[in-house]
């Protein structure tokens, strides 16, 4: 496996991850999605306490090169935000999965979180889909 995809994440369509701990899933950007977006300028991320829909937009990341919309991997509760990001958003170019990171979610339906996270894809899965899609 790559380095560039690690295998404790589960990934999104739209290069979002989700880390599951515990009864909370972190989320962030994938390193394709950083590659893709070139040097991150400015990240806009909810308000804790703010709830989502799976899927629906959440944030977004502004680069040298576009802005991109996040996506919510899962619905539920922001019960974290990475305020870190809102000074130094070059976190996220520098260190996608770890200082990067971008919400905490507490699933809006915890029972449903095992089947909300098997529709993601695993590291091998994702790189697969990458390569389909390939330009």
């Amino acid at each position: 496996m790559s380095d560039s995809y690690p295998d404790d994440l589960l990934y999104t369509e739209d290069h979002e991850w989700a880390r599951r701990e515990g009864n909370v899933v972190t989320v962030g950007i994938s390193q394709f999605a950083v590659e893709q977006l070139g040097d991150v300028t400015q990240v806009d991320l909810p308000r804790e306490g703010e709830m989502l829909k799976q899927h629906d937009a959440f944030g977004s990341v502004e680069s040298v090169k576009a802005v991109s919309d996040i996506f919510a991997p899962i619905a539920g509760k922001v019960v974290k935000v990475n305020t870190t990001l809102h000074d130094s958003p070059e976190y996220v170019n520098e260190d996608p999965y770890d200082g990067g990171w971008m919400i905490q979610i507490e699933p809006a339906n915890p029972e449903a979180l095992p089947n909300d996270l098997k529709k993601l894809m695993d590291a091998t899965a994702y790189e697969a889909f990458l390569k389909e899609h390939e330009d």
